[in-house]
């Protein structure tokens, strides 16, 4: 069983997180048989009842190269759109254009169904008819079957199935059909990216480069509306959260407005941090704060938690160390109109806890009562690093702690290759804020951001002895007569 789960997970890995896996069932099986090591007897009979006894799919009797470009596209590294022309012997029925329509609605499970290709053309040698074309994977033997020959024979159509030369062109291929006949044989294929504004932003492998402006070129055409496709060239720096890219295809315009839960936002893609897969997150922290709540957001980018939270009536502080981000943070606030409701900082993110988050929570804190009409919280987006700042919450107020329910809620983000992820960033908090978080915490598995990589929201309320150095008793006395030893009336 063991060894069964081993498999399961190396399959996982091997075939599902790649983007253009195609594994048959047989073909999974053997996978798992080859890592079966010890228990044979258990594949023996998978293999016996699985590999050779199996019905067949539709897809083990279709061509799998049918609607493959030209195989002289293989190794292209400029896109030559002429070179991709194919003619395809399909099965055609010859009808009455009359009719057509009926005989479309009673054979619709065999009438050609392929986006961007016509399933009635005309006759070039009679007016008076049009050929229907039939799906050859649905019509492979060019021979309808008793029950399609029934419908016709009440339509009075002829069943005789003939064969028709379907023009295929550069226009007609999808993108991942090109890019497979293109690239060499056995590689990945990668026809994701990420879609901000105009631009459609790659990650693509080394063994892609020497096929990347051909590889933009094509994403570019098959997506109505992208005018500019980039590949990132390396990690995101993690002092401004950008990164450097090439232009593969299209203008070398950068600047775009991208419109996430209904709220616009304008930036420069190239000197900015924006990821569109974080979509529901910024989502999810927003929906849990009310009218009047105060949110710090210690690393705010251009505005993606604290904008929408402004739209909730909310009071934000919101900062950022990169000062394009600062700048464009700006920009979006007068945008969606909330900037009298949002404080705009461009500082460290220490010093920003050190600074304004300390002073509003200093002044905000003691006013509050047993339950409180407001909550504050402190977002951590910075998965990198975020974990590191959590010390600074040590002591961060001087004085007696608030009621326990205003006590500011952290939601700090990280990234862990941890075969439990969430119990490693919840070790990694408390070891850098010096108290266990047992029972005091929640994890939320934001995404997967790589094979064995998953980015994670540490959500969690400061405890009041970790976020409040207690005065010394003898703290009003001249400072010629204090004397004091306790640990926590020690100098800083």
């Amino acid at each position: 069983l063991w060894r069964l789960g081993y498999c399961a997970r190396l399959l996982k890995t091997n075939h599902f997180r790649t983007a253009a896996s195609n594994t048959s069932f047989p073909a999974v099986w053997m996978l798992l048989a080859q890592h079966s090591g010890t228990i044979p007897g258990l594949f023996v009979v998978v293999k016996k009842n699985t590999l050779f006894t199996m019905p067949e799919t539709v897809e083990d009797k279709t061509n799998p190269e049918l609607y493959l470009p030209h195989p002289g596209v293989r190794g292209m590294t400029l896109l030559n759109r002429e070179a991709f022309k194919r003619t395809l012997v399909v099965p055609a029925l010859k009808v009455k254009k009359e009719i057509v329509h009926s005989v479309l609605k009673s054979l619709k499970q065999s009438v050609l169904q392929r986006p961007g290709l016509k399933r009635v053309v005309e006759d070039p040698e009679d007016e008076g008819s049009r050929f229907v074309i039939l799906d050859p994977h649905k019509v492979p033997e060019f021979s309808l079957g008793e029950a399609e020959q029934q419908v016709l024979k009440q339509l009075s159509v002829p069943p005789e199935v003939c064969k028709y030369q379907l023009e295929l062109s550069y226009e007609n291929f999808k993108s991942e059909e090109i890019l497979r006949a293109v690239l060499p044989e056995g590689q990945e294929v990668t026809s994701g990216f990420s879609r901000v504004g105009h631009i459609a932003h790659l990650n693509l492998r080394d063994h892609q480069l020497p096929y990347r402006h051909l590889i933009g070129q094509v994403i570019m055409d098959k997506n109505p509306g992208v005018t500019c496709v980039v590949n990132k060239t390396n990690i995101i720096d993690s002092t401004y959260r950008n990164f450097e890219m090439e232009v593969l295809a299209g203008e070398s315009n950068l600047v775009t407005k991208v419109k996430e839960n209904n709220i616009s936002y304008e930036l420069d893609f190239s000197k900015v941090y924006w990821n569109p897969r974080l979509s529901t997150e910024h989502g999810r922290i927003v929906g849990l704060l009310r009218a009047g709540d105060v949110l710090f957001d210690v690393f705010a980018g251009i505005g993606p938690f604290a904008i929408p939270a402004a739209k909730r009536r909310c009071r934000v502080f919101a900062n950022d160390l990169n000062p394009d981000s600062y700048t464009w943070l700006l920009h979006n606030c007068q945008l969606n109109k909330v900037h009298t409701r949002v404080k705009v900082f461009n500082m460290d993110g220490r010093a920003f806890l050190q600074g304004p988050v300390r002073e509003e929570l200093s002044k905000e804190l003691p006013l509050l009562g047993e339950e409180p009409k407001r909550a504050f919280h402190i977002v951590m987006n910075l998965p990198a690093l975020a974990v590191e700042f959590l010390d600074v919450f040590r002591h961060l107020l001087v004085g007696e702690p608030c009621s326990p329910a205003g006590l500011p809620t952290v939601h700090c983000y990280g990234f862990s290759k941890h075969s439990d992820p969430a119990r490693d960033i919840q070790e990694r908090a408390e070891a850098v804020l010096g108290t266990s978080l047992a029972g005091r915490c929640s994890t939320f598995l934001v995404r997967n951001v790589a094979p064995n990589k998953e980015m994670l929201c540490l959500r969690f309320q400061i405890p009041a002895d970790v976020l409040y150095k207690r005065p010394c008793p003898d703290e009003a006395k001249p400072a010629s007569k204090r004397l004091c030893t306790s640990q926590d009336c020690s100098e800083e």
